[in-house]
């Protein structure tokens, strides 16, 4: 783990969800960090000890209209894509998903801006948010600032995030996330739950 302060062991209660971000067929075609296969493995890992314990699983993905008409704005210096891509880009992998996990659809790097993930949460009696997926210092971290501004507690899973960009993925987890909330592993974080 990047972080290298001792921390206590990790307690999570019945307020707690799973956010996965951008864990989709498109994202992980991405060149990341980390073997796609392997953030996805553990972002299961974490998705199936959720449900095995009934506590919400949210599946966050990014998709813009067919016409690009909700695309972000490109007048900017490192521009996104200037056309929407292909549906299946957007495809949740079939062995992440499940029956009863909320999908929320995005279409800004942050998940909570214009979706409705915060109504989601709190009509659920979440207060702590386990969050992980892709990338790292873009969809995840933007989340992670928006939750912690709400007063959502946050836990990172270390080993099931990635980014394209390894100096900007250690900046978010050696700078960032430890002044937000707590950096984790999938291991701790399902011992935690079965604790």
């Amino acid at each position: 783990m990047t972080a290298t302060a001792p921390h206590a062991p990790l307690t999570l209660d019945d307020g707690t969800a799973l956010v996965l971000i951008d864990l989709q067929q498109g994202i992980l075609a991405l060149p990341t960090t980390k073997p796609a296969a392997e953030i996805l493995g553990n972002g299961i890992a974490l998705a199936e000890a959720f449900r095995a314990h009934r506590l919400p699983v949210v599946l966050v993905r990014v998709a813009w209209s067919p016409d690009g008409g909700d695309l972000p704005t490109t007048d900017v210096d490192r521009p996104g894509p200037a056309t929407a891509p292909p549906a299946a880009f957007s495809d949740i992998p079939a062995e992440l998903a499940a029956l009863g996990d909320v999908v929320v659809t995005k279409r800004h790097w942050g998940a909570f801006t214009g979706t409705e993930l915060d109504l989601q949460l709190r009509r659920r009696g979440i207060h702590r948010i386990v969050l992980a997926g892709l990338s790292t210092s873009v969809g995840v971290e933007s989340t992670a600032r928006t939750a912690w501004e709400h007063s959502y507690s946050l836990v990172f899973a270390e080993d099931a995030t990635a980014d394209t960009d390894p100096a900007s993925h250690a900046h978010s987890f050696g700078k960032i996330f430890p002044r937000i909330g707590k950096v984790s592993t999938t291991a701790e974080i399902i011992a935690a739950l079965n604790g």
